[in-house]
């Protein structure tokens, strides 16, 4: 099969996001449901947090469910309350050389993703990131000069939350500093157990543990897998492979220094490159954040994307994904 990836930029909320959302809603909305619909919060309880946990964003919410119709269930689901549960894989680092560099795969289902690379300039801020949902983020950068992105923490426990991909998004629409994107985490309630690695321009860093059960811990970790301080979930650990994959990492970060791009690569090759397509947890894609120089780049085994906060190109990228070897074509 194949990922039809796009970079889209659009300032403000307006007919390009609306055109996406529309393509998006029908699967959407079925995922939302999947659960039951009955006993997801009412349109009401999902303002009223927003207005509580997020207030910054809720005139740019209130905008974005204009855009998406105004139905209950769109603006429902836009804000990612208590939403059903997903699972990913995922691996992350911050880089040991001289320069600030996050690089991180992402690993899910090709059947449940945007492939969308979103640039914005929403409430002032100007944002670039992987889109979720069309509102919130997986990963992504933000003018401030902070890079972050998500792991799944390794927990079965679901609360009373906001989905992670939202707190992403909030934080890169509200958040200048390191210390204001830690209170953020904090503050927020998540509804599932992720791992948050947040890196600045001057290289500082730290990893968000998150649960919807225990309070968040703030730890000066370059590396997150799927789990969080210790594994609790041995099924889920054993399946992605994600004590092997810290270490492999952690190792792999005492090493003498090595290039930006060698260290890259070895986001491409196992253990940490995964072929489980099959199962929900392949490899989508590599991403680089670098947020002194305002650059990203998105990567593939066959080719590399490079986009930036100033300098960005709308277009798409068709990514072969067969069950074992991924490549890529330009169109």
């Amino acid at each position: 099969m194949s990922l039809h990836f796009r970079a889209i930029s659009e300032d403000e909320p307006g007919p390009i996001w609306a055109g996406l959302f529309a393509g998006f809603w029908p699967f959407y909305r079925r995922w939302w449901a999947s659960e039951g619909v009955s006993g997801r919060p009412t349109y009401r309880e999902c303002r009223l947090a927003l207005k509580r946990h997020m207030p910054e964003i809720l005139p740019l919410y209130e905008e974005l469910c204009e855009l998406a119709g105004g139905s209950d269930s769109a603006a429902r689901f836009l804000s990612f309350y208590c939403p059903p549960r997903y699972l990913s894989g995922c691996s992350q680092a911050i880089w040991q050389g001289d320069q600030p560099l996050l690089v991180r795969n992402y690993d899910y289902s090709p059947r449940a993703f945007d492939a969308i690379l979103l640039r914005t300039r929403w409430q002032g801020r100007r944002v670039i990131g992987m889109s979720d949902g069309m509102f919130g983020l997986i990963d992504g950068m933000n003018d401030a000069g902070l890079a972050l992105s998500l792991t799944f923490g390794g927990r079965r426990e679901v609360g009373e939350g906001f989905g992670i991909p939202l707190i992403l998004r909030y934080i890169l629409q509200t958040c200048e500093t390191l210390d204001e994107a830690a209170a953020a985490l904090r503050r927020i309630p998540c509804h599932m157990s992720y791992n948050v690695t947040v890196l600045d321009r001057q290289r500082r860093y730290f990893t968000a543990y998150l649960t919807p059960d225990r309070p968040a811990v703030i730890a000066h970790v370059p590396v997150a897998t799927n789990h969080q301080e210790r594994v609790e979930w041995s099924s889920h650990a054993r399946f992605t492979a994600t004590v092997e994959r810290e270490r492999f990492l952690l190792n792999r970060l005492t090493m003498h220094p090595e290039t930006q791009d060698r260290f890259i690569s070895v986001f491409l090759r196992p253990p940490l490159y995964s072929t489980a397509f099959s199962s929900g947890f392949g490899t989508l894609y590599t991403a680089a954040y670098m947020p002194a120089e305002g650059q990203m780049q998105v990567w593939w085994p066959q080719h590399v994307w490079t986009h930036g906060l100033q300098r960005f190109k709308a277009g798409s990228q068709f990514i072969l994904i067969p069950d074992s070897t991924p490549g890529a074509a330009v169109s």
